[in-house]
């Protein structure tokens, strides 16, 4: 049975300054963890208790990878354990799991001191939380709009004209709708547009106002998706 203990390795045993400087550094790095969340979070239902909860959560980490140390019966102890408690809390957005684990990484590395790991994998994660929040990589962002205008029925020549203002300003448009307005003495034309960028709302609205014959000239934009 000695021999099978004696197996695994002797249990590593840690002084005083050691196991402060694995919390202190658990502690000071989840924070930055947990402040770099602060500052990019987009949700609606920020939580302070979790916020609290990336910071404790690399504390207790720590804690338990300097008991376990490189010894087998106590990470299978520890395992059971944990196994018996059942977290039900549920986790929504894919982002806070992330930044979650984040803070546990942070506490396996403190407590394993391997400090170096731990600082610069903070840092790391740090500046690309910060860029992907800044920057605009993987939004979806599509400026659509509803132009609804009036021409007097048979001015062909001037709804040519309306659609090439619309031409100008947008990367497509579709006729979603056309009706008789005023005893068929006028034509409603509704188009569901596309704009190139969104500065050109206010020009095409000027052009297509100024435009013969055009009249009751209105855009209602819209985003295709709203990110929450």
């Amino acid at each position: 049975m000695n021999e099978f203990m004696q197996a695994f390795g002797p249990s590593r045993v840690l002084g005083l300054e050691q196991i402060l400087c694995a919390l202190l550094s658990s502690f000071v790095l989840s924070v930055v963890v947990a402040t770099i969340y602060r500052w990019t979070y987009q949700g609606l239902s920020y939580s302070r208790s979790f916020v609290h909860t990336l910071v404790l959560a690399a504390i207790v980490t720590a804690i338990l990878i300097m008991a376990i140390g490189n010894n087998l019966a106590r990470g299978l102890g520890i395992l059971g354990t944990l196994a018996i408690v059942r977290f039900r809390t549920p986790i929504r957005d894919p982002r806070d799991i992330i930044f979650l684990f984040a803070s546990l990484s942070v506490g396996i590395a403190c407590g394993a001191s391997v400090f170096h790991i731990a600082i610069i994998g903070t840092l790391f994660f740090g500046l690309v939380a910060m860029y992907l929040h800044k920057s605009s990589f993987a939004s979806l962002r599509v400026y659509e709009g509803l132009l609804h205008l009036t021409l007097p029925s048979g001015s062909d020549k001037q709804l040519e004209a309306v659609q090439k203002i619309i031409l100008q300003h947008c990367s497509s448009f579709v006729l979603v709708a056309m009706r008789e307005s005023m005893q068929a003495e006028h034509l409603e034309y509704s188009y569901q547009i596309r704009l190139i960028d969104p500065t050109y709302q206010s020009d095409l609205m000027e052009q297509i106002i100024k435009a013969d014959n055009v009249s009751d000239a209105n855009l209602l934009m819209h985003r295709a998706t709203v990110e929450i």
